[in-house]
């Protein structure tokens, strides 16, 4: 939800709230907890007593400073949601029903969080601050604007909703990040070892490394040519 500090005329609860946002809020909540609570200077999505949850479906450097703020005083903990599975929806004119409906190709996993990591890593190693990916299937609902053909042909996103969420994942410590390394028959390893074992492509891997790094979890320990070396860093 909003960054922006409560002040009047703000309505607390779903201003400017989209599906996706409120389905993982009903999700995630439990009995007792409290939703749209101001806490120093900011809405927090849920607090359960001492635990803020924030829920973040977008970009995690627009909430950067919010956290940095949130955890500095008490627990909190960022859901984070990536597509396993979509659904592209696309819509016809007004009054009409959806023109089609197809899968995407494309399969997250929860190492595309590394992605967003890389706008706070060293955030991570806050002991107050812990993240919980969910693994979910989506629907994205896409309409049709004409002067927008330069953007996917003019196809544009409405919005987004849960469809399933297959699997939670909780990261309390820089240790479980480090558990998503795979294993790898080089070590030292490169950021293109880290790629073919996870069979993803590199800029992932390179972002990956990058947020391992910063939070002591790995450390380069020299260079394969112009590649840099990486190794699990000791205890």
């Amino acid at each position: 939800m909003s960054c922006e500090p409560p002040g009047e005329g703000r309505t607390v609860g779903t201003l400017n709230e989209k599906p996706l946002h409120a389905a993982l809020k009903a999700w995630v909540a439990q009995p007792g907890d409290r939703f749209e609570v101001a806490v120093a200077g900011y809405w927090v999505d849920i607090v359960r007593e001492d635990l803020l949850i924030e829920i973040q479906t977008g970009n995690f450097a627009a909430i950067k400073g919010k956290l940095a703020a949130l955890a500095a005083q008490q627990p909190v903990r960022l859901v984070y949601p990536i597509a396993q599975e979509k659904w592209i929806v696309k819509l016809g004119g007004e009054g009409e029903g959806p023109l089609s409906r197809r899968r995407s190709p494309r399969r997250g996993t929860v190492e595309d969080l590394f992605g967003e990591l890389v706008s706070f890593p060293r955030l991570l190693a806050q002991p107050n601050l812990t993240l919980e990916v969910l693994l979910i299937r989506e629907e994205e609902v896409r309409r049709y604007e004409a002067g927008r053909r330069w953007r996917r042909g003019g196809w544009v996103t409405q919005e987004r909703r849960l469809l399933e969420v297959v699997e939670r994942r909780l990261f309390q410590t820089t240790a479980d990040l480090a558990g998503l390394l795979p294993p790898m028959a080089a070590d030292p390893f490169t950021t293109a070892d880290l790629a073919a074992a996870l069979r993803r492509p590199r800029r992932l891997a390179q972002q990956m490394t990058y947020c391992l790094r910063e939070v002591g979890a790995i450390e380069p320990v020299g260079k394969q040519g112009k590649a840099l070396l990486y190794r699990r860093a000791t205890a």
